[in-house]
């Protein structure tokens, strides 16, 4: 889609036009799900958090100032509404680890198109703490500094998350390859 008619259509859903909106759901929806399905536990989870940050998206549009990309701003109010959803939902972020030998793993890691579902599929496996800081420091691509003010923990606490999360990754990849 052109910058030109996406600024259209932006401009559309501040006015609260509905056509507008659907227009930029259907733009965004379908890269904006797969980013909530790192943070969610099941499908159904990562459409409540998509349909969950349209609603915030509409509803506060006025705080798009238009400095940066739209996109960015989109992508930035889902991971802040699948946080949200994990703080409501869970009390407690982080968990324990024990015993999850009951998961269910990918068959083998497989190439080309199914690599990405199958690595998903793993990353999606990862207790809800791990999963929210391994999202945010290896694929959004933040500090363990921004991570601490974003889920209000210490920087030490997402490093310890970090360093557990590619351990359980790395202990599930070797199961993987015998």
């Amino acid at each position: 889609m052109e910058k030109n008619n996406l600024n259209t259509i932006w401009l559309g859903c501040k006015k609260e036009d509905r056509k507008a909106q659907v227009a930029l759901y259907d733009h965004f929806s379908k890269k904006m799900l797969a980013v909530c399905m790192r943070y969610a536990n099941t499908t159904l989870e990562a459409e409540d958090i998509l349909q969950n940050g349209f609603v915030k998206i509409f509803t506060k549009h006025h705080l798009f100032d238009g400095s940066g990309s739209l996109e960015g701003w989109v992508k930035r109010i889902m991971i802040n509404v699948a946080i949200e959803t994990h703080r409501k939902n869970k009390g407690k972020l982080f968990e324990s680890i024990d015993n999850n030998d009951s998961l269910q793993l990918p068959s083998q890691i497989g190439t080309d198109q199914t690599a990405y579902k199958d690595l998903l599929n793993l990353v999606q496996q990862l207790p809800t703490g791990y999963r929210t800081i391994f999202n945010l420091y290896a694929v959004e691509g933040y500090s363990h500094k921004e991570i601490a003010e974003i889920l209000e923990i210490s920087e030490g606490n997402s490093k310890s998350q970090l360093s557990r999360a590619r351990q359980w990754l790395q202990n599930r990849l070797v199961k993987l390859t015998y």
